[in-house]
């Protein structure tokens, strides 16, 4: 009986010795649920559905049974795809593999957008066991004959629902025409909504389903609170306060909806508050954003400030707080968003600011979850600033529009008005004016003029007409 429960190591897995001993120097010692069910089923040669909440070690999951496969470099051309949505998480996953075959020559190789494709292509040239990519760069460089899927036998969707949020189901659905039929699939993701049910049933035959938490919940390790915050102004003043506690607050990221936030956070966070802070998002340079994660993967950032383009798959440790600057719109990115945190059985915790129009959001996102997040007063050292006029209206219109879509015959405060109708005197015969070829109503007419005019210069010219063609 003691035999039984005890739990299990990655040597039971029948990996080889190489693979062992990264694990161990990793500091991998015993595998996550996640692990324990998919690793089995991919070894056996299993198409797998897989949801599991961020930092469960997803990566680990699917990698190492991945490379078990691959073993050793071979060949030229990619026996195995990873394909990612974000360049941020085709870049960790490449760390996290390369990390796993420390001990073995196995070639494993990202390609992504915003670098030009020059070295990415000499590096495939020298041959590649397994690419990691991201949908748009692989189909460019496939397109130019730079990439052959011939020896291709394994293909690994990572956040799939973010890539259908992101709108490339297009593209996956032209990969998936390419690459040879006869091959093993698998499917992750935190999340599981129904256009992602729809992806799976059409690309994975017969799968088995590893699901060890529900489709979106939230990690356990993570304390979620809620402070109802009247506009931005007073966001920035309660950020302010929230981080005078250093000891507390060490290593932060906040979200935003927008760039614009983004940028004007970070730049607050450099004038008044201690700790260096930096900013990503879409209009940021590869390099750029290259830099500050690597910055605050390595303790030299306090502060990271992003959009969601960030809250995907990226394994920063120990990060101690996620900040909701901005409740998202897209449900399902909170979840990843609070992931950040609390990795690797690590505690964490997420604060999230809302405003009245993000009330309506937060109460969405609880039931998503089916976890009621805990509301706090807001402190009363934090400065209520008055709502701009801008801001207000920006507000409104996003609550009526969100009241619009519930109800159809909802007006609200923004609906088109249109001007009162004055009734307009024909002078000529003093009934009102209509518009329209009919345009006098002279006498008690009972066939109405059809609208043509009948002057007597137009009647000569009738007449003249008939005559020439007489």
């Amino acid at each position: 009986m003691s035999e039984s429960s005890a739990p299990l190591s990655f040597a039971d897995f029948k990996l080889n010795k190489q693979l062992l001993t990264a694990v161990a120097e990793a500091g991998f010692e015993h595998p996550t649920p996640v692990q324990e069910q998919t690793i089995p089923l991919l070894l056996s040669g299993h198409d797998v559905l897989g949801i599991a909440q961020t930092g469960t070690g997803k990566t680990a999951a699917f990698g190492l049974p991945l490379l078990m496969k691959v073993k050793y470099a071979q060949g030229v051309h990619p026996r195995a795809l990873v394909l990612a949505p974000t360049r941020e998480l085709a870049m960790q996953l490449e760390t996290h593999l390369k990390r796993l075959a420390t001990y073995t020559d196995l070639r494993i190789f990202a390609i992504y957008g915003g670098l030009g494709p020059k070295t990415q292509i000499e590096t495939i040239a020298q041959g590649v066991d397994i690419l990691i990519a991201t949908p748009g760069r692989l189909l460019e460089l496939y397109s130019q004959g730079d990439l052959v899927f011939k020896e291709l036998k394994t293909l690994v969707l990572d956040e799939a629902d973010k890539m259908m949020d992101m709108g490339f189901m297009p593209q996956i659905r032209r990969i998936l025409e390419v690459i040879p039929r006869k091959r093993q699939n698998v499917l992750f993701s935190a999340t599981m909504p129904d256009k992602v049910a729809v992806l799976s049933e059409e690309f994975l035959e017969f799968p088995v389903r590893v699901e060890v938490t529900p489709s979106a919940t939230s990690a356990q390790t993570v304390s979620q609170t809620l402070y109802r915050v009247p506009n931005f102004l007073t966001k920035i003043n309660l950020l302010d306060y929230l981080l005078l506690d250093w000891d507390t607050f060490q290593r932060v990221m906040i979200f935003c909806r927008t760039k614009e936030h983004a940028d004007n956070i970070n730049n607050f966070l450099a004038r008044k508050v201690v700790g260096e802070a930096r900013a990503i998002h879409g209009n940021k340079g590869q390099n750029a954003r290259i830099n500050a994660m690597e910055a605050f993967r390595n303790g030299e950032l306090r502060f990271l400030v992003s959009t969601d383009v960030a809250a995907r798959g990226i394994d920063v440790p120990q990060v101690s707080h996620v900040i909701n600057f901005d409740v998202p719109l897209v449900y399902d990115d909170y979840v990843h968003r609070i992931g950040r945190t609390g990795r690797a059985a690590h505690t964490g915790a997420a604060i999230t600011f809302a405003n009245e129009a993000e009330m309506h959001h937060m109460e969405r996102i609880a039931e998503l979850i089916h976890q009621e997040i805990p509301e706090l007063p807001l402190p009363p050292e934090v400065k209520v600033m008055p709502t701009t006029f801008e801001e207000q209206q920006s507000m409104d219109r996003e609550m009526d529009e969100r009241r619009r879509r519930e109800d159809p015959d909802f007006k609200g405060a923004f609906h088109e008005k249109k001007a009162p109708l004055q009734k307009t005197i024909d002078k000529r015969t003093g009934l009102p004016y209509v518009e329209g070829p009919n345009r006098s109503q002279k006498g008690n007419k009972k066939r109405p003029s059809p609208g043509k005019s009948q002057s007597p210069a137009a009647k000569a010219i009738a007449k003249l007409r008939g005559s020439r063609r007489k």
